[in-house]
Order: structure tokens, then sequence, then C-alpha cells
């Protein structure tokens, strides 16, 4: 099809599944809508679960094969809304509605290219798409439970908003549960060792630590403490402090390798990695997709922010339309301009590699 008709089609589809409510674990209607786009353009697909996949019309299991992915599950919404979450209408060249910006756009935009592609013959590469499900929640049943039933990926193109800038490299995610212990005591008696206090060290540490390897795309890893709980009333001393430690992971490190620091070198009684999974991912800057995006004039980066690279133990390149910084933001937003230029890049993209 003619790349101005499947862009009205995308952002057609877009509007719809911004109306269309799919909270992580609750997509079935959106994956719905994203059948109807497969059966509307004559492309066979399969569904498992809340994901719907499709390869290109002439699969051939002797070329490498390279994936395209974008999520249509979506967070609650933001409580600073003033808009209908629910409601897509476009004002001043912005679409708006829960979904648009992360990742509707991205999801849209390369369901229109792998259409654009999928009757082509003699592509360089195979082309599988998987519109996925619970990639905010981490969930069982996104993109990882799907790996083992496609075709083996040598490479791929995750759809999530970099304003179409190559994010090269992306940040692992390790959350840690971690224990700060004392002597419980009644709060009129003397305590020398009162695990509120003893948490004051420990949040410096926590502060002060530096993991020492540091990253040419991603820079350094980045620990942040985002809870603390402890305490059940005014005359009590708590027998511990709770603490969750966020660890945005480098491509320097394994998850393995930050959770075995941390518990040699925390001064925490106990601190236990809740998953080792999300792991940090890049593409090399030597891909022929890098290449041909700086070629075009596309900025490499590295993102801090995780996607469903983390699941993925292939090369992969974060590319999409939309800003991050909107991403779960109130009244959030996706310039309809950006979706055209999204699929124009990732078709011309594809045809200087794939083509």
């Amino acid at each position: 099809m003619e790349i101005q008709q499947l862009t009205e089609n995308a952002i057609s589809l877009l509007k719809r599944l911004i109306e269309t409510q799919s909270f992580s674990s609750e997509e079935d209607k959106t994956a719905l809508l994203i059948e109807n786009w497969f059966t509307n353009h004559n492309i066979p697909f399969t569904r498992k679960k809340n994901n719907v996949w499709a390869t290109n019309k002439y699969f051939d299991e002797s070329k490498p094969t390279m994936l395209l992915n974008s999520h249509h599950d979506t967070v609650k919404p933001n409580s600073a809304y003033t808009n209908d979450p629910f409601e897509a209408f476009v004002e001043d060249g912005k679409l708006f509605g829960l979904g648009s910006n992360d990742a509707g756009g991205c999801l849209v935009s390369l369901m229109a290219t792998f259409t654009h592609f999928y009757q082509q013959k003699d592509l360089k590469y195979n082309l599988v798409i998987v519109a996925s499900a619970e990639e905010e929640s981490s969930g069982p049943n996104g993109l990882n439970s799907m790996l083992s039933i496609i075709p083996h990926i040598d490479v791929a193109i995750v759809g999530e908003p970099t304003l179409m800038n190559l994010a090269v490299a992306e940040k692992g995610l390790v959350v840690f549960d971690a224990v700060v212990e004392g002597t419980p005591s009644h709060a009129a008696h003397p305590n020398n060792n009162n695990s509120i206090y003893n948490s004051i060290e420990v949040l410096q540490w926590f502060k002060d630590f530096k993991f020492e390897k540091s990253s040419k795309a991603l820079g350094d890893v980045k620990m942040t403490v985002t809870q603390i709980k402890a305490g059940s009333q005014h005359n009590v001393v708590p027998a511990h402090v709770d603490l969750v430690v966020d660890v945005r992971v480098n491509d320097a490190y394994s998850n393995q390798e930050i959770a075995d620091i941390l518990q040699e070198k925390s001064p925490c009684t106990k601190i236990t990695p809740r998953s080792l999974k999300l792991n940090s991912s890049a593409i090399s800057v030597e891909h022929d997709l890098v290449k041909a995006g700086i070629a075009m004039g596309r900025e490499t980066y590295g993102s801090p922010t995780l996607s469903d690279q983390a699941c993925l133990t292939c090369q992969s390149l974060k590319l999409g339309p939309g800003d991050s910084t909107r991403s779960h933001s109130a009244n959030e937003f996706i310039y309809v301009a950006e979706i055209e230029e999204g699929i124009e890049i990732y078709v011309e993209l594809l045809n200087r590699v794939i083509v």
C-alpha cells in the first residue's frame, strides 16, 4: 500500500487504541483491534494471550530475522489529567490520549511499516512483528513469553518514543529490598541501637557509593533509595527499617555483578534483588541499522528508561516517534507529524538495510 494511506490508517488505529482501555494484563480489547488491522490488510497472524504477531509473506528460514516490536498496554492515567484520558482528539497538531506517546504512536508506525514490506520478495532479512502486552508491568505474559514461540531473532527494533533518534543502549534495572536492623525498645528507655538512627549512615552510604565502571553510551550506574518503611506507633523503636533501592545498570555490569557488589559492600543487614532479569541492552554502532540511521542524520544516545529490550538477548535498537519525557504524564500526547515522520523514517531505514 502507499505510505500515505498506511499512515492515515495507522493514525485512525491509534485513535481507537486510545479509546479502548488496555492497562497491563487487561489488553484483550486492544488485541482485537490489532487483529482487525492484520485481517483488513490480508496478513495472517497469531495471537497468544494478548500478544499478536505475524511474519512477512516470503519468510525464509535461511535468512536472518529482524523483530519489530512495541506494546499496546498502558499505565493507569496520571491523577493530574484534565482531559478524558480515553478520548482521542487532535488539537494544535497534537493527538491527545492515554498511551498515545507511550507507546501507541510507535506501535501503529511499526505496524504500518511491517505492512508496507509484508509482500515484498527477496528481502535480506525476514520480518517478525509482535504487538506485545504487559510491557509496563514487566509481566510474565508479554514479549518475554513470545521468544520461545516466534522464530529466532537476530536483531530487533523496539518501538519506544525516542524522537526517532537511535537509542543504541538502554540501562537495565535491579530493584533491591534492604533491611537495616536495630534493637527494638520502648521509646522512653535508652537505646544506642535505634534502627531508624542506624539508617542515617546507611542512606548516606547509598547516596555516596559509586560503581567503578562507566559506559560510553550509558554513563554511570545510577542507584537511588526510593522507599523507606519503619515503625508502627510513636512509643516503640522498631526492630528494623525496610528500604527499597532502585539501580539502573549500565552495560559495563551484569545484573548479577551489581547484586554481588551490593551484598558484599553495603552496610545493610540484608539486601536482596527482586529479579535479575531486566538486563541492560545495546547494539553495535557498526551494525547496519545504526550506520544507516546515522547516514540519515539521526543522532545516537544511551537511554536511561527501561523497555522490552530488557528481555532480549540479541542486539536491539530502541527507536520510535514521540518524546520519552511525555510518557506517563498527565494529558499525554503525540504530534500527528511525529507519526507521519516516524513511518517515513522506519521505511527509509529498512529500505537501506533489508531491501
